[in-house]
């Protein structure tokens, strides 16, 4: 695919600012980045001619319409969000207003000819599992918190819009990523941080909950090819790496690759939004990379030579 023009909402984001250098390698397509700085941060968003910056708010309509209008978008990645597990359970009316903003791109899309948009979900749609691995068809969306119900509804919507105006979609239940640029709000690059500083890591609980995490390129290289390559279009498809680990264990592992003197403190229990267990069924996303993710413990050694 060549001379594409592409919108990334959030592009001031760790992954979708790796998501737009990756699309922008290509000098024939044109990237635009758009973000109002909420969480996002300027070092994110990449350089280059074919990559244009412009600060909107996607959640106000007379913002985000015009560039959408202006542009005629070949393909619209919505990734803009309030995350953090923290920032969301304590502004929980600022997340609903994502909603709006998730309305405004489905609609632009609908009336400015987008081939394909594709629309960041989230494992929190998922809430405690009922089975592992999570599979996209047969696991309930059983959350109640407000991040992931505006997750599970901007899921409903990218349904309807294909069945109603016929507006292909893809959604990507993104699992933990981590990577170089990853703000330190997140467990990976905030335990990093704290070791090579010799701080205390500081966990919630007794730290037998279990995640898993993928390395940025894993992720990049996977959602790059969904587009580029037509594939897993109205479809749902995890994203993430299925090796588990419990957050005690991470935190054992960086201090040791880190060779750090930090210590291990406990505080208590986060009251909600600290899931017991994840894992994704990503037989769909291994399928299309053919090929091994990178296990934890490389992506570690790789992350500290960046920090």
């Amino acid at each position: 695919m060549k001379n594409l023009k592409i919108l990334i909402t959030g592009g001031a984001g760790f992954i979708p600012g790796s998501l737009a250098a990756k699309l922008a390698e290509d000098r024939s397509n044109f990237v635009v980045v758009v973000d109002n700085f909420l969480t996002g941060k300027k070092k994110n968003i990449p350089k280059g001619d074919n990559i244009r910056f412009i600060k909107c708010d996607v959640n106000d309509y007379l913002e985000i319409a015009p560039i959408m209008t202006s542009h005629q978008f070949d393909y619209v990645f919505h990734y803009a969000a309030v995350v953090g597990v923290k920032r969301t359970l304590a502004n929980p009316a600022m997340v609903l207003e994502d909603l709006a903003g998730i309305k405004n791109i489905l609609g632009l899309c609908k009336n400015t000819g987008v081939k394909r948009v594709f629309y960041s979900s989230s494992s929190e749609v998922y809430g405690e599992p009922v089975e592992l691995p999570q599979h996209e068809e047969t696991t309930p969306l059983n959350s109640r918190l407000p991040y992931a119900i505006v997750k599970n509804a901007g899921e409903a919507y990218c349904k309807a819009f294909k069945q109603e105006y016929d507006l292909d979609y893809t959604i990507f239940r993104f699992f933990n990523t981590y990577g170089p640029r990853q703000s330190t709000d997140f467990v990976m690059s905030k335990f990093i941080k704290a070791a090579l500083k010799n701080d205390p890591i500081t966990i919630y609980g007794d730290g037998s909950q279990t995640r898993t995490f993928c390395y940025i390129d894993d992720n990049i290289e996977f959602t790059s090819r969904c587009m580029f390559e037509d594939l897993y279009v109205n479809d749902v498809v995890n994203v993430g790496n299925d090796e588990q680990t419990t957050i005690l264990e991470l935190a054992q592992i960086i201090i040791k690759e880190s060779n750090s003197t930090s210590k291990i403190e406990f505080l208590p229990p986060l009251g909600e939004g600290d899931m017991k267990r994840r894992q994704p069924d990503i037989e769909k996303m291994k399928s299309s990379l053919s090929r091994d993710l990178l296990d934890m413990r490389s992506g570690i050694s790789l992350l500290l030579k960046k920090f």
